[in-house]
Order: C-alpha cells, then structure tokens, then sequence
C-alpha cells in the first residue's frame, strides 16, 4: 500500500476515532521535513505457498505523537497540494533504507518495497539519490521492489515508460500499486509490465461477500498470471477475504489480519495456504497441460428439448455424468446425472416422472455449472473446482474454445490426466540434475511463441568441461552439473513466486534459461558472479590461486586450462523476431560461439552486446 493510498484508510481510522483535520500548513510541512519529524515503519508481505516473509514495505510515520493528532494521510494530500511531494517522497525513501539497514535487512532474504510517486519517478530518476541510498545502506538493487502508485494521473507515456525503463536497468524491480483505483489502469500494466501488482485494498474489503469484486479480482489475477506477473493482494482483514483471496492462486498477501505495521521488521511465519497441491503444474503450460487435452465431445441439448430426451440420453449411457445445454454455440448450462434423476424424475414425492413428462430443458435449467475456455491451465481448472458449492462439486466442465461450445470434461478424467502430467514430469527431468528436460524446455518455447509474448533465451554453456572432467574425475564433474544447475534455480526462481522465469537442462553442461527481455543479462551476471564463488569448491585452493590447471585436451596434448567459467548467449524475441524452437536454437548457437571466443566469462546478447567481467563498476557499464 502507497503512502498515498494509506490516506483512505486512515482517514477512516480518524474519523472512526474522532481525530480531526489538524489543518496542516506549508511551513508545518516543511519544519517536519526539516527536523527529521519521520521515520520508517514495516510490513511484511508473505508467501501464500509458504507461509514466509516474502518482503517488507516501508511505510511513513510520524517519530512522535502530535497535538493535535497528525494523519499521515492528510501529510501527504498536503504536500501534494503545496508542491513539496517529491522533497516529502525523497525523505521518506531515505528513511525506509536508513531504517530497514539498522534492523539488519541485509541479513534478511526478503525484498524491501519502497514507495515512489510517479513524478518523483520522472523527474528524478537520472539524480543517482536511489542509487546512493541503497549503496550508503548496504541494500542490493536486486533486493528492492519500487511501488509505484496507480492513484496520480501520468500525462507523459513515453517520459514515464523511459524513467521505468532506467530504474529497471539498474536492478530494481518494478511493482503497480493500488491497481485497480486510479487514472492509469490496464494503459499502465501495458506501458511498464511489472514485475508485481497489488490489487487495491478496495477490491479484497468483502469479496467473500460481493460477487462483483470476486469475479474483477479473479479475472485480474488471470491477467496477471498469463502475463507472468507476480500478484499481490493488500488490505486483508478478515479470515474470509483470506480463504477467498487464496483461492485465486494469488501469490503474495498483505493486510492487517496477517500482521499490521511496526517499527521492526517481523519474523512472523504463517502456515501455507496452498490452494493448488498434487495439481501444482511444473511444467510449461503446453496444451497437454491445459484442459483441452481432455476434453470429450457430448451432444449437447437445446432449450425446447423435452425433459424425457434427456431422460431417456441418461438411461442408455450409464456412464453419462452430464448433459449440456447450447444455443448457437454458446453454453447455457448443464444437467446432472444424480441431481436431474433425483429431483425431475423421482421427486419429493414419486411424482417427478409424470410431472416432467411435458416440460423442456429451459424449464428445470439453472445456471449453476463451471464453464471454462480450453485454453485454461488445468491447475486453475483445480482452483474453479474448489470454488463450487458442495452438491456441484463433481459435475463435469463445461469446455469453450473462443467461447464456442468445445465439449465436457469428467472429474476422473482430470483426475487422470493430472496423474499422466506427473509421471511426465518425473520422466522428463534430466537425471542429473532434476531440472525439465529438453521436452519441456521445447515445449515452453512453443508456447510462448503461440502466446506471442516477448521473452529472452540464455543459453549457458561451461567452458573447457570435458578437460576438467577428464582431469578432477566424472564424479566431480557431476558435483558441478549439480550445484551449478542449482544455484541457477535459486537465483532465477527464488522462492518459486515469478512464473515466468524457467529454468532448463538441456544436457551435459549446457542449461537453459527463460526470463522477461529485461530481466536477462542481470540474471546472467549473478549466475557468473555464483560461479566464481563456488570455484574453490570445484578446483581447490592452489589452482584458484594458479589461475589454471594442466590436463589434457582434446587432442591428448597436455595444456594449460584456465579455471571454470560459463559462455553465455542471449536471444531476445523482443529484438529478433523468432517463429520456432529449431530458428530460437540456431540463434543461441550463434550468440554462444561469439561468447565463447571471449576469455573467460562473457554474455552475448543477439550478436551484438557483449559483457564480460564481473566487477560492480563494470557491472554498471554494462548495463
């Protein structure tokens, strides 16, 4: 929640409290400013899949209490309205680093969400102030998540979408907040693709009880979720709006029911709240991974069919759970096998037979039945099931294919084919390392390609490994596979909450990794500063001193090698346009060989950047 943001709620909070309007003036603002009259505040925003602290967000307070009672709310309208916001925004950002440092955040494994109005965002950004805060604090950029409010309207596009742009190159990740209430709405989500939105608190206040928000707030996580955006839920004060914010698959939550703000940064763990267990899908979503794959086609009724057709479809197919109900392609309903028998045919009172033998479909249909497109992820088909009312809870799927009646799904049978995904999964990861194999890796390609989404490829390959393996031994160079293969999942995928990056063996020592277009090459430079750190462990003390080793290469011939280090080539479909796997792959190739003719590490992007070293200072060049 923005700065900004908090002023509904505390006002409300003040006028539940009786606190009036202290009718703060400019110079009042200002003297605050001056005498360091702010300070820092946290709360954590956790893990729904673990229960963890995933981050904190920084919020403003005031250092001691006022006569009369200063809103924090009302501080922020006044600046705003006085002018003075970006001088109140700076401090407040100084002051979450400052704050966050002395609690030892840097020792944390969590984000830090700082606040930052849009026109400081514009204005500001080449001023270098973020960059001397989170270095003069010790908070690494990768580590921080800059929230930008949807509340204040944004006049130039392009002028904001370039001071993004130049926040995300340095590192930090970019986050929407209070989507959903403010002037810039899906034009923002399209201009900035953040790494994160939170849904305003507006939208979770009751939506257990409010059709209307439960359907914007599921439809926006599937939004966010096909796009690859990480989604959080703020504002959650009641066990009700949890359960049901859980059910969306939402990933990160945030409210006064988990924990409110404090000066410290909490500890607290809260038990997981998995929505999606055994059904969980590891794998790209391809299409055997959505519920097309088990779609069966039923001849559908229409409205003015007698209720005896159905009857008499009933009774001659024993294994016929369901009966939808179409009209010009579009799927109005369904009939239950238990349900339609019990009440239509039997009845209350033995009657139901005779009563329903002059009454069509339209008379008995209600509109109660889960309806889904086919191109629907069979984990969130799970999530929809949970949703329904008991009685309704094994009913088949009603199945479209660009709203089109598709066909019908039976429980067993999803049941089935997430039980097939499995042992898909189990078989098609490399043995070595247990990462997807190649048949996943093509797979997600295919997919991202027919979504038409940009993203970036990276092709790593480790330099001079058969040498090395010939020389340390082939149970040493597994070790390598090994823990290099994981410490590229921990720094891709931490904490499993960005869907979008995936991580690949396409085997020997060649991995895959697919990230946003942005996010490639800082990825690529952690992945090799990883590398470094583990070289003691892969060669030992006297060759990482030496620099090198001697063994023999490939013609028998003893030579000098130097230390392992990583060729890594980058395809951006952003830049190149890409059609294939088989054109993604010869692409790689190229960028990986224009890698490898570098000493040592090097990244080469579309055969035309290229970065080597790993120093910070030539870290920042590169970008």
């Amino acid at each position: 929640m923005s700065q900004s943001a908090e002023i509904f709620m505390l006002e409300d909070e003040a006028e539940r409290s009786g606190i009036q309007s202290s009718g703060l003036t400019q110079a009042e603002i200002l003297d605050l400013l001056d005498n360091n009259g702010l300070t820092a505040w946290f709360q954590p925003v956790f893990s729904r899949r673990t229960g963890e602290v995933f981050g904190y967000e920084a919020l403003a307070r005031l250092r001691e209490a006022r006569t009369p009672p200063l809103d924090i709310g009302e501080l922020f309208q006044k600046a705003q309205a006085e002018g003075i916001i970006p001088t109140l925004d700076m401090i407040c950002r100084e002051n979450a680093f400052s704050r966050a440092a002395e609690l030892g955040f840097a020792e944390r494994n969590a984000y830090l969400y700082v606040n930052i109005c849009p026109a400081t965002l514009m204005h500001h950004h080449r001023s270098g102030e973020t960059d001397r805060m989170a270095e003069e604090y010790g908070i690494a950029k990768e580590r921080i998540i800059l929230e930008i409010t949807e509340q204040d309207a944004i006049r130039n596009y392009d002028l904001f979408k370039r001071s993004v742009e130049y926040y995300r190159r340095r590192g930090y990740k970019i986050a929407i907040d209070d989507f959903g209430v403010g002037y810039g709405g899906l034009k923002m989500l399209s201009v900035i693709e953040p790494d994160y939105v939170k849904v305003d608190r507006h939208f979770i206040t009751n939506i257990d009880q409010d059709s209307f928000k439960h359907n914007l707030v599921d439809a926006i996580a599937t939004v966010c979720h096909k796009l690859g955006i990480t989604i959080i839920a703020e504002g959650i004060e009641r066990p009700e709006e949890l359960e049901t914010v859980a059910r969306f698959d939402i990933d990160l939550l945030q409210g006064f029911l988990l924990e409110r703000p404090g000066p410290n940064l909490s500890r607290q763990r809260l038990a997981p709240l998995v929505a999606l267990d055994a059904s969980y899908c590891a794998e790209a979503p391809g299409e055997s991974c959505t519920i097309s794959a088990t779609v069966k086609y039923v001849e559908p009724l229409t409205l003015q069919q007698s209720l005896m057709i159905a009857h008499q479809r009933f009774m001659e197919n024993v294994n016929l759970q369901g009966l939808p109900v179409v009209d010009e392609e579009r799927v109005l309903g369904m009939l239950n096998r238990m349900h339609f028998l019990e009440k239509q045919m039997v009845g209350p009172h033995g009657y139901g037979f005779a009563l329903s033998a002059h009454r069509a479909v339209k008379d008995v249909l209600g509109d109660d039945f889960l309806l889904v497109e086919a191109a629907t992820p069979m984990e969130e088909v799970v999530r929809k099931i949970k949703n329904r009312r008991g009685r309704h809870l094994y009913d088949d799927i009603c199945v479209t294919r660009n709203g089109k009646y598709l066909g019908t799904v039976a429980i067993n049978a999803l049941l089935e084919a997430i039980t097939q995904k499995s042992l898909r999964l189990a078989k098609g990861a490399n043995p070595l390392s247990g990462l997807p194999g190649n048949e996943f890796i093509q797979r997600t390609v295919a997919t991202l390609l027919q979504r038409k989404v940009h993203f970036d490829v990276c092709y790593i390959d480790i330099d001079d490994f058969k040498p090395y393996n010939d020389y340390y031994g082939f149970e040493k160079g597994d070790l390598v596979i090994k823990r290099l293969g994981q410490a590229i999942v921990d720094l891709v995928q931490p904490g499993g909450d960005d869907r979008f990056r995936f991580v690949g063996h396409i085997g020997g020592d060649d991995f895959i990794v697919i990230t946003r277009p942005y996010a490639s090459q800082q990825i690529c430079r952690q992945i090799i500063e990883e590398l470094q750190k583990l070289l003691p462990e892969f060669h030992g003390e006297q060759e990482v001193h030496d620099g090198h080793y001697y063994a023999r290469d490939r013609q028998g011939e003893q030579r000098r090698f130097a230390l392992l280090s990583l060729s890594i080539g980058i395809v951006s479909t952003e830049e190149c346009p890409v059609n294939s796997y088989a054109e993604l792959a010869f692409l790689a190739s190229g960028v990986k060989r224009a890698a490898k003719k570098e000493k040592g590490s090097a990244i080469v992007r579309n055969r035309r950047e290229a970065v080597r070293s790993l120093s910070p200072a030539e870290d920042g060049k590169a970008a």
